[in-house]
């Protein structure tokens, strides 16, 4: 990266973590964009900010397309750019931004990956049947498995709950999701058992100096980390006999939100549960649980 955007890069980051509330993912990938981004500018002979113009950034927007980024992956590295913009000229780095005229290709919709009551329920059951007190892991991770499915928390607030944000009496957990907002999530029973069973026996056996008050534990005791939390998923998904596709964390997260809305509830109450800022997120579920309904239609109905 040139010198000229080390500093202004380092102040953009502490904004987004600090100021903004930003998740970790969302502040390395922005950070990540704008190294690039800075780097193709110095290679086209910008020395500063102010000489980074919208030619330039559409410039590098193009040279990613040329190498067959994903519409995703642009539309979220354009966003990088105009939120650093108006950053920069709000703090005076920059008198114009370059970004207002700025377009990246529209994120295409892509409906979730959701598992099927059987296919969630026979992974469920797998696990809870293999936990033993002998190995504390197994009852760890049908804690985790039950606690995803049953509250559709995303991985990285279910790795940074402690054991107090858990009411066993009242079956809720307080999570501390994006921009710092908590809301309370209901569970139940079946999670409410792992979840005793791994708090009564498992933990113990893996708590030491390290653990702290963090509720999910690794091997050596310090707070579980998210890689190690989609290995489980992954690893509880796969089909006995190894075919067919596993999922991860955030599947588990799609998927109790369509079950619950399968089951009839609202949609803004499944708004409030999965923490979303804005509903028109939590539809993208109506239009899985519409596409399950035409599924079943083709298949049952004489004359579809």
């Amino acid at each position: 990266m040139p010198a000229w955007a080390a500093d202004a890069l380092h102040a953009f980051v502490r904004h987004l973590a600090l100021e903004r509330g930003r998740s970790a993912h969302t502040v390395r990938a922005y950070r990540a964009d704008l190294a690039a981004l800075f780097a193709h500018a110095d290679r086209a002979g910008a020395d500063g900010l102010d000489v980074i113009d919208l030619g330039l950034l559409r410039s590098w927007l193009g040279a990613q397309t040329g190498t067959g980024a994903a519409r995703s992956s642009l539309a979220r590295r354009a966003a990088a750019v105009r939120t650093f913009c108006r950053w920069a000229v709000r703090d005076g780095l920059i008198t114009t931004d370059p970004s207002v005229r700025l377009r990246a290709p529209r994120r295409g919709r892509t409906l979730p990956v959701v598992l099927r009551e059987p296919q969630i329920n026979a992974a469920l059951t797998r696990a809870v049947e293999a936990a033993t007190v002998d190995d504390p892991t197994t009852a760890r991770d049908a804690a985790i498995l039950e606690l995803l499915y049953a509250t559709g928390v995303r991985v990285g607030e279910l790795t940074a709950l402690d054991v107090d944000d858990v009411d066993r009496e009242r079956r809720t957990v307080r999570v501390l999701g994006k921009g710092n907002k908590e809301r309370t999530v209901p569970y139940g029973l079946p999670a409410a058992r792992a979840l005793d069973a791994w708090l009564t026996t498992g933990r113990p056996a893996l708590a030491g100096e390290r653990s702290g008050a963090a509720l999910f534990l690794g091997v050596r005791g310090g707070r579980l980390d998210q890689r190690r939390v989609r290995d489980v998923v992954h690893r509880a998904t796969t089909a006995p006999d190894g075919r067919g596709p596993s999922a991860g964390p955030h599947a588990l997260r799609h998927t109790a939100a369509t079950h619950l809305l399968d089951g009839g509830a609202d949609l803004r109450a499944v708004q409030e549960l999965l923490g979303h800022s804005s509903l028109a997120t939590t539809q993208v579920y109506t239009h899985v649980s519409v596409e399950r309904l035409r599924s079943s239609y083709r298949q049952a109905h004489p004359r579809a």
